[in-house]
């Protein structure tokens, strides 16, 4: 019991030590994926006009690192093949392979955004400019890419910008549309209340002008009486 325990103890430290390194190289291969490469900002030349040169150290770092969670993965299998020692032993083991899935998730993420980047870099640069072979040719090939994509993130920012000012623009008209709208139907209801004063006030004059008019039937008739009395008197 005692050499499974020394066993466990020699496996985890020799699991922790390749943890550390990894990590340390997991952080170099970040920046080297990136297309900062590590070098100093003297070098900063020469790593416009060698990219092939950061391709091999980028696959020769892939290819350590590869080798370092393999390496890992067996200590891992080796710390899981040995008697349990308790739930403090497990929890431990536990946590080895989180760190080590963790590991591999950044090595394929950073893989998979290196190649995104050599690919954008291969359709920005053309065909004709990816066929020089000068380096200098190259390293200026590369700068005036990431001047012309910058170029283009400029007007698509300034397409998006007028986009949102015709946007607002329309929001503004729309906007006094429904005002003008709801103007309208204030009126269009005043209107509507005074329709019973102004049927009322009609009704008003018909009846008075019917009664105008039977008074004055009546007048007329009865002097037509008078006369014809008066004619046959």
């Amino acid at each position: 019991m005692q050499m499974v325990g020394s066993s466990y103890d020699v496996l985890r430290k020799q699991a922790r030590t390749l943890e550390n390194e990894i990590d340390l190289k997991l952080v170099a291969f970040s920046k080297i994926g990136a297309g900062s490469g590590g070098l100093s900002s003297g070098n900063s030349s020469a790593a416009d006009t060698s990219p092939l040169l950061g391709e091999h150290v980028f696959d020769s770092l892939s290819g350590e690192i590869e080798q370092m969670l393999e390496k890992l993965s067996t200590l891992n299998e080796s710390m899981s093949e040995l008697p349990a020692t308790g739930s403090a032993a497990m929890h431990t083991l536990q946590r080895h392979r989180e760190i080590l899935q963790g590991y591999r998730q950044e090595f394929n993420k950073i893989c998979a955004n290196h190649t995104m980047r050599i690919e954008r870099e291969e359709l920005l640069r053309g065909s004709g400019l990816a066929t020089s072979g000068s380096p200098s040719i190259s390293g200026l090939s590369r700068r005036e890419m990431y001047m012309k994509e910058s170029g283009h993130l400029s007007s698509s920012s300034n397409m998006v910008n007028d986009q949102i000012n015709i946007a607002i623009e329309t929001r503004d008209n729309l906007h006094a549309q429904r005002q003008a709208f709801k103007r309208l139907q204030t009126r269009f209801n005043d209107i509507s209340n005074r329709f019973p004063l102004i049927s009322s006030l009609i009704q008003r004059i018909n009846i008075k002008k019917r009664r105008d008019s039977l008074i004055l039937g009546a007048v007329i008739g009865f002097c037509v009486i008078l006369l014809l009395i008066y004619a046959f008197n």
